[in-house]
């Protein structure tokens, strides 16, 4: 068995960062509560390394129950400033692991905004980053998940930005903008997908044409894996989404060839041990 893995995989730095910045919250408040706003990362075996140290996960919603003066993870898909008002006004200790590109996003979006623009934003509507960016919004905002979004647009006259999720799909990306274009005279597109995402997809790609079949290693809920299965499944003739070495399919025990990939929440220990998995099973 011959075992590939692609060029580009696993943990990214806004994911790496995040989950450092957690240990370190971790490490340094043993005497305190330590909250994260909605999981870290999507990867359920690190959050629940997370919890098993002291992480509490709390959901945007119950924001009244953390308590005064503990500390508060942002996580790496940031949050909108009315959250972070709250913490404030509980004298928490805020710890922000918002991506540096999710951060980029957000002021670009508050920047233009004030400026009275129409703000346009590609990306999933239950993603915390989406909600996130848009509480920084206070003109006209306007989320766009599909092609279809983009066509049920009326023609404006006024200014626009269009910008996105950082993990959201480049081609379908490509495709909103021009269509997007078409419906307002002035629109300023702004590309603030992370070049991870597209590099993540390149590589897999290429991984496709050399191997039977292709394990997709991360997270359920995990949106930028999701789309790494869905190329896997359309560029591979077998494909599997992952998210330990329990979950690998049998009948991948007898191919040849295997390539493996990862979502960016995917930490290196689980992509070894998959692999070990692979190499010691005997079909």
């Amino acid at each position: 068995m011959q075992i590939i893995r692609a060029d580009v995989l696993g943990f990214c730095f806004g994911v790496r960062r995040a989950v450092e910045y957690a240990l370190k919250a971790l490490e340094e408040n043993k005497e305190k509560k330590v909250y994260s706003l909605g999981p870290l990362i999507h990867n359920e075996i690190v959050l629940q390394n997370l919890k098993d140290k002291g992480l509490i996960i709390l959901s945007e919603d119950d924001l009244e129950s953390v308590i005064p003066q503990s500390v508060v993870i942002i996580r790496a898909h940031g949050v909108s400033p009315d959250v972070v008002k709250v913490l404030e006004d509980k004298n928490c200790t805020i710890v922000n692991a918002t991506c540096p590109r999710v951060n980029a996003s957000q002021k670009m979006v508050e920047k233009n905004s004030a400026a009275g623009k129409t703000i346009l934003l590609t990306g999933d509507s239950n993603h915390g980053e989406v909600k996130g960016i848009a509480g920084y919004a206070k003109s006209r905002f306007i989320l766009l998940q599909s092609e279809k979004d983009a066509e049920s647009l009326s023609k404006g006259s006024g200014e626009a930005v269009l910008l996105s999720q950082t993990t959201f799909s480049p081609l379908l990306f490509e495709k909103i903008s021009k269509i997007a274009g078409q419906k307002y005279e002035k629109l300023t597109i702004c590309n603030t997908i992370c070049p991870a995402t597209k590099e993540r997809q390149d590589s897999l790609i290429e991984l496709c044409g050399r191997v039977e079949g292709v394990l997709v290693i991360g997270g359920k809920n995990s949106a930028n894996t999701i789309r790494l299965f869905q190329t896997a499944a359309k560029n591979c003739a077998k494909a599997a989404h992952i998210q330990s070495a329990d979950d690998i399919p049998q009948e991948f025990f007898s191919l040849k060839t295997i390539g493996i990939t990862a979502g960016a929440s995917t930490p290196d220990q689980i992509i070894e041990e998959v692999e070990k998995r692979l190499y010691e099973t005997k079909v």
